[in-house]
């Protein structure tokens, strides 16, 4: 009989079909024979994936990394059967690893996930997928070449409300026929401090593991895990962060997954209010043209944001987005939705399960039956929605090099966006005077933006790399 690890390893000759796993038959004979699961990167979220994945009784830990020794001990107390390695390598190529879990910093996002499919591991990577447009394209080469199930953790997919939301709208069409769609990021975040002497990493942590492909800068933050969010070497500010998640729920649900991507994307951005070593947007607007519905986003990390709300019509959940109908507004969120009537009746209201648990179980019921089409977040779709913060963070640092915009097929909605933008950022208060709005164009098939005149921007496209071996290892 053939063996668990041997099914997976000849994933290639069942690659799109949907089999009977072998796996579950060899249970009978094999009930110890389970998945052996390697988590790399054991920070916040990295420790939610542990508890979600852990909970499944087919599987096993079998394997831990962090670039932070003091973090691996402490999680590996949890796990004693679990090796501990600060090198990812030296997990992600152990034979007892049949997946690979990637919950790192999101400059190692890709290059972790890659390692794992070229060492023939399947992977569940966390969001957003990438650093920057070319690596996420890389990912989907090395996916795709060694025919590897590979996850994004963007687990609002995986919740029952997103079907029952896009039935509703489109099937039901319970609010009638849609015009636009606001998507919202409002919800309060405090500045990262600003030292006069770069932050020492600490001790515990191999900084140059941590580093990695991103360029070695000095750090004037006060914290150095998590706040790495904030700068534009190893993160990708609150539009990589939680813009992925609002945004793919409304290319999901209010577009249908018929948009793919923007074929123009004008945004405006600015760090207003703190003075800290951050240099990632904590306001931004962007307008998407595309083939479907019209999207304005709202995010600012600045409380209260009237002005952005009003400007946009607002009136769904801060984190979240409402969807505009002839007959009514649908408003969604993770894990709860309404839809309500012109006079302002609800139609329909649900609440339920936000995706995590189930969307683990989705990557895991792949793996075994080696069919991708079966995965809610695959990681074509996973690019896509990154895509999608990316290219709004790239118009916007257009706007700051050259003012570079061009008018929008609405121009009085965009025109009342950029307004609400500059009032809320007025009543915020700037250190800097803030930069006009950028535009950018890019081709609807591809996702290939046409021109990026600004160097900064030209990072989220394809970034500069500590060297050319880092460098060399992206390319697939």
């Amino acid at each position: 009989m053939q063996s668990r690890r041997q099914f997976l390893a000849a994933s290639g000759a069942a690659a799109g079909m949907l089999l009977t796993p072998a796996w579950a038959a060899d249970k009978a004979t094999k009930p110890n024979d389970k998945m052996g699961l390697a988590f790399v990167g054991l920070g916040w979220r990295g420790g939610q994936l542990l508890d979600a994945f852990s909970k499944f009784k087919d599987v096993e830990v079998v394997a831990l990394s962090d670039a932070d020794e003091e973090r691996l001990g402490k999680v590996g107390e949890k796990f004693p059967k679990a090796i501990r390695e600060v090198d990812m390598r030296k997990v992600i190529d152990r034979p007892d690893v049949d997946a690979v879990i990637v919950a790192t910093p999101n400059h190692w996002h890709c290059l972790a996930a890659i390692r794992a499919c070229q060492a023939g591991k399947d992977v569940y990577c966390e969001k957003p997928l990438g650093h920057n447009l070319w690596e996420q394209e890389q990912l989907i080469k090395a996916a795709r070449a060694g025919e590897r199930i590979v996850q994004v953790g963007t687990q609002q997919r995986s919740s029952p409300l997103q079907a029952q939301a896009r039935k509703l709208l489109h099937d039901d069409q319970a609010i009638g026929k849609l015009s636009h769609v606001v998507v919202s990021r409002i919800g309060e975040r405090k500045p990262i401090g600003q030292r006069n002497r770069p932050l020492v990493a600490p001790s515990t942590v191999d900084y140059d593991l941590w580093v990695g492909p991103a360029l070695d800068q000095p750090l004037y933050r006060n914290e150095f895990h998590y706040d790495w969010h904030w700068d534009w070497n190893t993160g990708n500010g609150e539009m990589g962060n939680w813009g992925v998640h609002v945004l793919d729920d409304v290319l999901n649900v209010a577009l249908a997954d018929k948009a793919g991507y923007p074929s123009a994307v004008h945004s405006a951005a600015v760090r207003a209010g703190w003075r800290d070593a951050g240099n990632t947007p904590n306001i931004q607007v962007a307008w998407y043209e595309n083939n479907t519905l019209p999207v304005q986003m709202i995010m600012s990390n600045v409380v209260p944001a009237g002005a952005l709300k009003q400007a946009t019509d607002f009136i769904g959940f801060d984190t979240g987005y409402t969807v505009f109908g002839e007959g009514g507004k649908f408003c969604g969120s993770r894990g709860r939705w309404r839809a309500i009537d012109n006079d302002g009746k609800v139609i329909a209201e649900k609440g339920g399960s936000a995706g995590d648990g189930i969307h683990q179980r989705n990557f895991l019921d792949a793996v075994l039956s080696r069919d991708r089409s079966t995965l809610n977040a695959e990681v074509e779709t996973g690019h896509i929605s990154t895509a999608w913060c990316h290219l709004a963070s790239i118009a916007a640092l257009e706007g700051e090099v050259v003012g570079k915009t061009h008018t929008p097929t609405s121009n009085e909605a965009w025109q009342r966006l950029q307004d609400g933008y500059e009032e809320q950022v007025t009543g915020v208060g700037v250190y800097n005077p803030p930069a006009p709005a950028g535009s950018i164009e890019v081709d609807p098939k591809t996702g290939q933006v046409k021109q990026v005149e600004s160097e900064q921007a030209q990072q989220l496209v394809r970034r500069a790399y500590r060297s050319e071996k880092w460098k060399r290892e992206f390319e697939v």
